[in-house]
């Protein structure tokens, strides 16, 4: 199976079309949101190609893509974002992945390292937030985390997620890649 994931685009047009091109490239069986899609949020500066009302007409488009869009909500996405989405935003969603149970979230909500209360060994934590890349297992949780495409944090570069063949990989822009990791059980 294979996963587009992508989070914390925080309105930028320009992010938005790479990941449309991207999912038309790779052909992933599941495009994965992380949340923060619309609004840049408070704290962040305005990433580049910051355009709400286009990203909210284009966001059709990921609708259109020959995948299902599962998306979860992010601390900065606002009741009437969400309203303007063309597609559901749950809080958080339990996705399956070659064996792999994997609990998708934004990860506000979640802690940076175990003990995760209610998440089971073997148990993928994908999630966005804090805009740094992240593949590593910790207590028997795999910790993936895709970065952002509009403001990397912790001197990342721009980068989306991919999941195929039982590896997790982070790139960048240019398809260079950032990180990889692979759970113990698809290791087996």
């Amino acid at each position: 199976m294979r996963l587009l994931i992508a989070s914390d685009l925080h309105g930028s047009i320009e992010s938005l079309r790479f990941l449309i091109e991207k999912a038309r490239q790779t052909k992933p069986h599941l495009l994965v949101l992380l949340g923060d899609l619309v609004y840049h949020g408070p704290r962040n500066p305005l990433p580049q190609g910051y355009d709400t009302p286009s990203v909210l007409r284009e966001m059709p488009d990921l609708s259109a893509l020959p995948c299902p869009v599962s998306a979860v909500r992010g601390n900065c996405d606002a009741e009437v974002d969400l309203s303007l989405l063309p597609f559901p935003v749950a809080e958080n969603a339990w996705l399956e992945a070659d064996g792999l149970r994997i609990f998708a979230s934004h990860g506000h909500h979640l802690p940076e390292n175990p003990p995760c209360p209610g998440l089971k060994p073997g148990t993928v934590i994908l999630r966005g937030h804090t805009h740094i890349p992240r593949g590593e297992t910790l207590d028997g949780l795999h910790f993936w985390n895709p970065g952002s495409l509009s403001l990397p944090k912790g001197g990342s570069p721009r980068s989306y997620g991919f999941y195929a063949d039982g590896v997790f990989r982070v790139l960048d822009m240019q398809d260079r890649e950032v990180l990889r990791h692979v759970p113990a059980t698809a290791e087996a």
